[in-house]
């Protein structure tokens, strides 16, 4: 079920208080007893769905990596062609829609993240994912730009909060830059030939 698909139920609500107080007040400063109040509901009805605080964070982070496995099983079956790389960020920035307010709970609260050994699960996507958008024989500059593609992503969901213009378009923009980072980090002389281009060349 996707994420808009369960907003409603309580399971969602407790992960979308628990990351509004996060951000408001720190991880660490945030007890199941406020999220249950803001929530109102019980104690014991928010221990029906986590037990501690930790659990609801690991939580978030799987609903967020999980698009992003579906991915890495997916594009690891796909011929590593140019198309596949641009089509793996314009999954990506799907994937990424949100979530924008957990990326700011791990910028803001680093010494939780590290702790639950989140941030090193997701760098290992990262890394990953940057593999599968680069040749093995990639020059240093192409692996730059496969990786700036990546975090340029993430980057532009917080430094575009303070320009004007729709969400979506801003959305849009980010992909743009990244599809053309990854462009140019597998020029024609570097990609791998089509399955068919023995057939379609001349005698």
């Amino acid at each position: 079920m996707s994420t808009q698909g369960r907003r409603g139920n309580t399971h969602q609500r407790i992960q979308d208080v628990a990351l509004e107080l996060f951000s408001e007040q720190g991880y660490e400063k945030t007890s199941l007893r406020e999220i249950a109040e803001k929530l109102e509901v019980t104690k014991a009805a928010l221990y029906y769905h986590f037990k501690t605080k930790e659990d609801i964070v690991i939580s978030l982070f799987q609903d967020l990596t999980r698009p992003i496995d579906d991915l890495i099983a997916w594009a690891g079956e796909q011929p590593r062609t140019l198309e596949t790389k641009q089509e793996v960020i314009r999954r990506y920035s799907e994937a990424l829609r949100s979530a924008e307010p957990l990326f700011r709970f791990m910028q803001e609260n680093q010494a939780a993240v590290r702790e639950l050994s989140i941030g090193e699960r997701f760098k290992e996507r990262m890394l990953t994912l940057c593999d599968l958008l680069k040749e093995p024989d990639s020059q240093l500059a192409d692996q730059v730009r496969c990786v700036t593609a990546l975090f340029s992503m993430h980057a532009g969901m917080f430094a575009m909060q303070h320009v004007e213009g729709d969400p979506e378009e801003k959305r849009k923009a980010i992909l743009e830059v990244a599809t053309e980072l990854v462009t140019a980090a597998n020029p024609p002389s570097r990609r791998p030939a089509r399955p068919d281009s023995a057939q379609t060349a001349s005698p």
